[in-house]
């Protein structure tokens, strides 16, 4: 049988994205499977350290060790770009497929394709970060015409602790969000790093609102990359059924 291999770059303190990716992709193993490596990322802030550890370097290298098992795919599993800037993971990307090339995605990037194909101009926001990252990221999609209409953050440093929030308070923060008026077009749980991709299905047909997960997202895209169609996977809420995000 042929496989599909899907490689996956990881922050270090991350505990979340790896179970909830394997998991994601449960009902298409063996065929297709996830690889993980890791790069240092200990907290997100603002400070210069913590920008710096987001530098294309280490990330290139970490695709370079994923590349020597033939990855099909590789996505930078995180979310510094809507900090950052999102021209950040284009040039990312773009690095990426020149030293391996494998064609490259991001959790980021992934989502934008998915605001854009669904239309979305009024986002929920919810993250764990900092107040002035939060700040920075609507500031991001307000620029690319995406109004932040609410949002919920947890003002929290982390990286490692985001993963210790439990699935309860995060829903209640998308309940939060949901109530907003006008009301949010789609939801996104932001950060690779929170227990969101679980929620979902029970969320959505609650609040009847598109709810998209980072990790979700992440993986919904690099099937769609490696021609394997997202809507195999089942019982993982709308993002992987919606006609419009079909590959």
């Amino acid at each position: 049988m042929p496989r599909t291999l899907i490689g996956m770059l990881t922050p270090s303190s991350n505990t979340v994205l790896e179970p909830y990716t394997a998991a994601l992709l449960g009902e298409l193993m063996p065929e297709v499977t996830a690889h993980f490596q890791r790069f240092t990322v200990k907290e997100i802030s603002l400070s210069e350290t913590a920008l710096a550890q987001f530098d294309p370097a280490p990330l290139l290298e970490a695709a370079g060790l994923l590349n020597d098992a033939r990855m099909d795919v590789i996505a930078w599993n995180g979310t510094s770009a809507s900090w950052l800037g999102f021209a950040a993971d284009r040039r990312l990307c773009a690095a990426i497929t020149e030293v391996t090339g494998a064609p490259a995605t991001t959790s980021v990037l992934a989502l934008n394709e998915a605001l854009e194909r669904t239309g979305v101009a009024r986002l929920g926001l919810v993250t764990p970060y900092l107040d002035d990252i939060q700040a920075a990221i609507i500031d991001n999609y307000r620029a690319e015409g995406v109004e932040v209409v609410a949002e919920r953050h947890l003002n929290d440093r982390g990286n490692f602790s985001f993963s210790e929030v439990d699935e309860a308070t995060l829903a209640q923060m998308v309940r939060e969000v949901a109530k907003a008026k006008p009301k949010p077009q789609a939801i996104t749980i932001l950060c690779t790093n929170l227990r969101g991709a679980g929620i979902v299905p029970a969320l959505e047909r609650e609040l009847g609102i598109p709810i998209y997960d980072s990790v979700s997202v992440t993986v919904w895209k690099a099937l769609a990359l490696a021609g394997i169609d997202p809507a195999r996977i089942t019982g993982w809420g709308g993002l992987f059924q919606d006609s419009r995000l079909r590959a």
